[in-house]
């Protein structure tokens, strides 16, 4: 059988003896099905790894499943049937798996979105939703993906790591680490930013562990990823709507449902759209040391990126100016480097309301170039923890 998967006659014979058996779609369930299966008379060996290929089929991702429970796989990408391309921390790498035709990438697409309770046929060619086991599933069905079907599936392992961890892997240098340590007990609201797949969620979820373990912590996010190691972190995730169109809850509103929450920080999962409105806002009514992360491929494309996101929703440049001016101070930057996902900057934000511009400056770079804003940073530091003593 290789990468392929077994013809569609066995897969909808074993489906029916298991529906009628009332039999689980489990290896045990299958297997039993395939013993007195004249299609495939195997025993043994053969026999279980046929089973749990089939199981993989019926109720996982097919042949995609061993990819997706590889640990240190983090996307897999089916462009059409011949093309499955697999990313292990180094880049994006072809499988050699293949599906027999387009039709049998549609209909494991279609499936898994009915799975998370999403519609994807003709009328509804695109979607994009969280599976069970907090896999990222999104697909683009033809005709608007050329020679596809295309399928996008990003794992979700919420492993934790202390900023010690994180140092000891090369993450942060010893003079970063120490840093970020400041800007959480500080209470600075900051960005984390960074392209796809530069580790911004992993770091995010540190730095959420750092917080004092007395503050109450509030996350909201589009799809549950953060999962923070912090005694006192309350997760809200949005919500879909179903296959009528109906019951979807928007970041928006669980941002406006946070700050009825008594929280002492506010952390959004990732600012895609709208929400960012709002979290800026919210960075307003003195939830200090609030965060967010935020897709840009440089610390300085931050503000256009904010911009990108937030005035189309009828915000002002002069009022995003001074949403920003008052709500962020940091930025801290990553980027991939090969296996290794590293801090590479930790910025401020300086903000002309009047004059109409704002900057990005840097204050720590991993080269070490360019600190021009070091002073400033530390002004903040400092004046933050002179703050914190006065009360």
């Amino acid at each position: 059988m290789g990468g392929r998967i077994m013809s569609s006659s066995l897969l909808n014979a074993v489906r029916r003896h298991l529906v009628n058996g009332g039999l689980p779609v489990t290896d045990e369930g299958v297997a039993t099905v395939l013993r007195d299966s004249e299609q495939a008379p195997l025993t043994g060996r053969a026999l279980w790894e046929l089973a749990g290929k089939i199981t993989n089929d019926l109720s996982g991702a097919g042949p995609l499943q061993p990819l997706l429970n590889a640990p240190d796989v983090t996307d897999v990408l089916v462009n059409g049937p011949q093309q499955v391309w697999a990313d292990s921390g180094d880049g994006l790498k072809p499988t050699g798996i293949t599906f027999p035709d387009a039709t049998v990438v549609r209909n494991l697409a279609t499936r898994l979105a009915a799975a998370g309770g999403r519609r994807l046929d003709d009328a509804q060619p695109y979607t994009d939703v969280r599976l069970a086991d907090g896999t990222r599933f999104h697909a683009v069905l033809p005709p608007l993906a050329v020679n596809g079907p295309f399928l996008s599936l990003r794992t979700h392992r919420p492993i934790g790591f202390t900023l010690e961890e994180l140092c000891e892997v090369g993450t942060f240098t010893a003079e970063s680490a120490d840093l970020v340590k400041q800007i959480i007990a500080a209470k600075l609201s900051f960005l984390v930013s960074g392209g796809t797949g530069s580790g911004k969620t992993t770091l995010l979820r540190s730095l959420i562990g750092q917080a004092d373990p007395t503050e109450r912590i509030v996350v909201v996010e589009d799809s549950h990823e953060l999962a923070p190691q912090h005694p006192h972190a309350l997760t809200l995730e949005a919500r879909h709507a179903n296959v009528d169109g109906a019951g979807s809850v928007g970041m928006p509103d669980l941002i406006r449902q946070a700050l009825r929450m008594r929280p002492d920080r506010i952390v959004v999962g990732e600012c895609r759209g709208g929400e960012v409105i709002e979290l800026l806002a919210a960075l307003n009514t003195g939830h200090d040391g609030s965060a967010g992360t935020i897709h840009a491929n440089t610390a300085a494309d931050v503000p256009a990126r904010l911009a990108a996101l937030a005035m189309p929703f009828g915000v002002s440049r002069p009022g995003l100016l001074a949403l920003i001016s008052a709500a962020l101070r940091v930025i801290i930057h990553m980027r991939r480097a090969g296996r290794l996902r590293v801090v590479s900057e930790i910025s401020l934000l300086r903000v002309d309301v009047d004059q109409g511009w704002v900057r990005v400056v840097p204050a720590w770079r991993r080269d070490g170039a360019g600190v021009v804003g070091r002073p400033q940073l530390q002004r903040l530091l400092d004046s933050a923890v002179g703050a914190s003593d006065g009360n």
